[in-house]
């Protein structure tokens, strides 16, 4: 067994008003749908502090920070926390625009009926305001038509303080007035979408291309990369069919987020027989045109082709495999971005669709038509002729193809390297399927981490290696990473983490195509 490591406890302490006590002030707090951070300070800052600040005490009233609320003004209590009608902060605001009283007074600093409700809602709960938030300052009101509407209508890039401005507005509320466009007959002016025009090049070309419409044409193939034909990968068939997602209760060594089981329906697809070695993905992530940190082309070139076109990595600043081999090993440290991107480069370069394997369509591949913790059945001691792990990889990964495939043909789907999926990780994802879940489905990304990665790595122990184990992503892959902001290409330290692809039966849309490609949370 490899040595265990203590993972410290992190503790979040929260700072409360002296005057609750601390368990009261937690539950209550813990209750609340309005944070006074991000909901309350943008409104008293932008709106308010101008009128009622230390330089300006109209009414006799401060809103800058707690001890003043807790003061009385010229029209009563300020705060009353837990009724909003007694507390001058909300219901001035709620007051007809001609009454002398009606916070702001100036009928363009109005609060829109949304900051008014999250106003009355924050002091009906009790008017919370962190310690940690000593006082609030002036920032300037953002309104639409003088300060966003002309920034969206010219587009980016956005200066430095134009970005500030659209901040301001996002903090704000984003109040967009009814009835209110950027010029056309639709809300928001179109703009072109260069990321889905190439897209859709790359689709015709696909649509070009394929001749195999149904499953029961489907069969194992060895392709090579066009602009590289010495370079081949072979992708086995997958037909569809329906399964079993996670582990049962009695499994040894399963997780809380391996279940509860579900039924999930798969439609057929081929697979990679193994990871993408470095011999494949080496031409993807050197090419021969310099490019920027987005990985788009440093120079343009106006006659460019589909895959110039696609997105590529910076240089990396080290040997990627770390000494570890490059000839038939397979590819490790890139980031779900990249091994993205890969996947709409060989598709621009050979006309088929290639995209990352989901969750359940990876788990379904790897067990193969089984329902033991391995694809070759429950007992961990028949690891060494299936899979490299920490016991047997000579502290590095190997050459892929070695270990027995499983019964669909699929080697090192246990071990070697642990492999991406399209899916960011929820824990309790399993139980938000249900028994009728969707063919094949996903759960899209919304956040840089964590993703899902499966199978287990040479690094890893048996349990680590079953069909349901699932391991999600962290930022600390990147920690060694020197750039800041950190690169969206390379995970420097997950020397144990590759990728295989998948071709579904079914050519998708464009937009769906892009989806899988493009799933914009490629920052940290």
């Amino acid at each position: 067994m490899k040595p265990s490591f203590t993972i410290g406890l992190c503790f979040v302490v929260f700072f409360l008003p002296h005057s609750l006590p601390a368990a009261a002030e937690n539950k209550k707090k813990a209750s609340n749908t309005v944070d006074f951070a991000r909901d309350i300070k943008p409104i008293l800052e932008s709106a308010c502090i101008s009128c009622h600040g230390p330089d300006d005490q109209k009414g006799d009233v401060r809103l800058d920070s707690l001890v003043a609320l807790k003061e009385e003004g010229d029209s009563g209590p300020i705060l009353t926390p837990g009724d909003a009608e007694d507390s001058s902060i909300y219901w001035t605001t709620d007051l007809p625009e001609d009454d002398d009283l009606v916070m702001p007074p100036k009928k363009a600093d109005r609060l829109s009926e949304k900051q008014q409700e999250l106003l009355k809602t924050w002091v009906n709960e009790g008017g919370h305001w962190p310690k940690s938030i000593a006082q609030l300052e002036e920032v300037p009101r953002m309104r639409f038509d003088v300060n966003i509407k002309p920034l969206l209508v010219k587009g980016g890039p956005f200066d430095e303080q134009e970005l500030y401005q659209l901040r301001l507005w996002v903090e704000q509320g984003a109040e967009w007035p009814k009835g209110e466009s950027l010029g056309g007959e639709e809300p928001i002016a179109a703009k072109d979408d260069p990321e889905l025009d190439l897209v859709n090049q790359i689709r015709e070309k696909i649509l070009a291309d394929t001749t195999v419409t149904s499953e029961d044409q489907m069969e194992e193939y060895t392709a090579a990369i066009p602009d590289y034909p010495n370079v081949e990968y072979t992708m086995v068939p997958i037909k569809g069919g329906t399964f079993q997602m996670g582990s049962p209760d009695s499994e040894s060594d399963r997780n809380d987020d391996e279940g509860p089981q579900v039924g999930v329906e798969i439609k057929p697809f081929w697979m990679g027989k193994h990871e993408v070695t470095w011999d494949e993905y080496i031409k993807f992530m050197l090419p021969e045109l310099p490019r920027n940190k987005d990985g788009s082309l440093a120079t343009p070139k106006e006659d460019a082709t589909i895959v110039e076109l696609v997105a590529r990595p910076t240089e990396p600043y080290q040997e990627m495999s770390f000494g570890m081999g490059q000839d038939g090993y397979p590819a490790i440290c890139m980031t779900q971005h990249a091994a993205n991107k890969y996947c709409e480069w060989l598709s621009a370069q050979t006309g088929h669709f290639y995209r990352l394997p989901t969750e359940a369509e990876w788990e379904y591949a790897c067990r193969a038509g089984t329902n033991t913790a391995y694809s070759f059945g429950d007992d961990p001691s028949d690891l060494d002729d299936y899979a490299w792990y920490f016991a047997n990889s000579d502290f590095q990964y190997q050459q892929v193809g070695q270990k027995k495939p499983n019964p669909w043909g699929l080697h090192d789907m246990h071990g070697n390297v642990i492999e991406w999926t399209l899916d960011q990780y929820a824990a309790d994802q399993y139980a938000s399927l249900g028994d009728d879940s969707n063919a094949t489905p996903w759960l899209k990304s919304s956040t840089p981490y964590p993703h899902v990665a499966r199978g287990g790595s040479w690094d890893d122990d048996p349990q680590d290696l079953r069909s349901a184990a699932r391991r999600q992503s962290h930022e600390n892959w990147k920690q060694q990473d020197p750039q800041l902001p950190k690169s969206i290409w390379y995970h420097t330290d997950a020397v144990w983490l590759g990728f295989r692809i998948v071709r579904p039966l079914e050519v998708p849309s464009a937009e769906e195509m892009k989806a899988y490609w493009y799933n914009g949370v490629e920052n940290d």
